[in-house]
This record gives C-alpha cells, structure tokens and sequence, in this order.
C-alpha cells in the first residue's frame, strides 16, 4: 500500500509540473511584458555588428518588429550555432531568431514558428577558380561545425563519389573564421546558406562568387519551447500580420532588395492563415 501511494504522488507530482510548465513562457512574457530572443552576432547580413560596432540585419530588424506586435520589450540575447537550440531549452531566451533552418531532426528538441525566411545552400569561391561543388571535391571546404550545411555537404560529396567526405571538410565555429580561411586559400571554397555568402562576400567586392547549384532548400524558422501553443501563435500571428501589412517586405528588402550589395529575390511568401 505505502509503495502504491508513494507512486501515485510520484505521478501527481509529475503531472503537476507537465501542467506547470506548459504555456509557462508565454505567461512569463506577458508578465514580465519582455521578450528574450535571442540573435546572431557575426551572420551577414542577418544579425552582425558593423563597422560602427552597431547590432543590426534582417533576423535584428525581424525580432524588434515581433516584440512590438507582441506589446512588450525585447531583450536581445547573443547565440551562436551551439547555443540557439540549448539556450532555448534552458530557458535563457523566449524565442530564437537565428538563421535556423527547421528540420525534423531539431523539432524533437524545440518548436518552430512557420517559415520566416527562405533560403537555400550554395558554395562561395574565389572568383573565376571554380564552376561547380563537383571541380573541387578534391579539395578542402569550409562549413559550419554541427549544422545542416555541414550534413548536405558529406552527402553533396558522397554523390559525387568522395569516399570519405570528412577528409575534405573542415568545420569552424564561426561564420567568420570560415570567410578568412577562404581569404587565406587554407580552403578551396565555403558552403553555407547562400544569404550569408552573400552577405560575406560583400565586404571584397569582385572577390567572390557563388557556384554551382543549390545544395538544398533552407526554410528558417524561430525556435521556441516545446509545447507552448500560446507563445507559437502569437508569433505566427506578428509574422502574417507583418506579411500582410507590408512590413516584412519593406525590411527584407532594406536588406536583400536589389539596391543591397546582397540582393535575392524574395522566393516565396509566408505562409498564411484565413
């Protein structure tokens, strides 16, 4: 008997906390009426410091839109490929607006917001040196350590008859450090998403240039806690309202507009609800 009832508080307990904890995030931000969200430091042109030392890009501009449709502060957070998913689960910021692509894989760890931004994997070379993945497969490339560019690139290499891809990758933390061991020819090429290469090779004009085709499709979504559906929906909400309104448009093409050293047509539109 004790052991039965020991069990059963065990289990109510359990359910109490479940109970406790879901919505919890949302509830805290309206509360508090302060956002966490946390940003990216070094991804041109999505969130970076420029040459005044000044926090801005697209996912900066994004994330101060979506607190004010939220009625409530921002607090800007710094993450980095590492931390965006971990600091989501230990709770030191609300929502992750980070150049993330959703992908099965990471939504058994957090939830996604719908598509906010739609990109795609290329590969940055010196200009003139290369015309595709395939003319250097035989050399070394850049990618960031632990992301979805680095998975599609193994593969990339795989196809075209590598036999082991990991010889010829060298992953970095940074985006940075990927861009200067491309400057220094440590490597042959960088493969990430094609906005970021862009947003790099802007700062050598004529240096650079994208080959080759896609290596895949990148939709970008915000991360957030798992199982808060009231915190999910007021995102997506801010995000369609900023469709229709306008609002999106004017800041992607404050960044990505033709006039901008990282043009790219808009590929799509957010996904909308009646």
């Amino acid at each position: 008997m004790r052991i039965g009832k020991i069990i059963a508080m065990a289990l109510a307990v359990t359910m109490m906390a479940s109970t406790a904890f879901a919505g919890a995030t949302y509830d805290k931000i309206m509360k508090d009426k302060k956002v966490r969200i946390g940003i990216m430091t070094d991804s041109i042109p999505g969130a970076f410091f420029n040459d005044k030392g000044e926090w801005t890009g697209f996912d900066y501009d994004i994330s101060t839109e979506l607190a004010k449709r939220m009625g409530v502060e921002l607090e800007r957070v710094k993450v980095n490929n590492k931390t965006r998913i971990a600091f989501i689960q230990q709770g030191r910021i609300d929502v992750s607006v980070a150049n993330m692509t959703h992908t099965r894989e990471r939504d058994k760890s957090i939830d996604f917001s719908i598509t906010y931004f739609f990109d795609g994997q290329k590969v940055l070379a010196k200009k003139g040196t290369f015309a595709s993945l395939a003319d250097m497969k035989d050399k070394k490339i850049a990618t960031m350590q632990g992301t979805t560019s680095e998975i599609n690139l193994k593969n990339a290499l795989k196809a075209l008859g590598v036999a082991n891809p990991d010889a010829n990758i060298i992953s970095f933390q940074k985006e940075s450090e990927c861009f200067q061991a491309l400057e220094m020819g440590r490597v042959a090429g960088w493969t990430t998403d094609a906005t970021i290469l862009l947003g790099y090779a802007a700062k050598k004009p004529g240096s650079f240039e994208l080959v080759g085709d896609f290596l895949s499709d990148e939709p970008y979504g915000m991360g957030m806690p798992q199982d808060d559906s009231a915190l999910r929906d007021a995102v997506n909400a801010a995000l369609q309202d900023m469709w229709r309104d306008g609002t999106y448009m004017n800041i992607y093409n404050k960044w990505y507009g033709p006039e901008t050293p990282y043009a790219m047509p808009m590929t799509n539109q957010i996904e909308l609800w009646p």
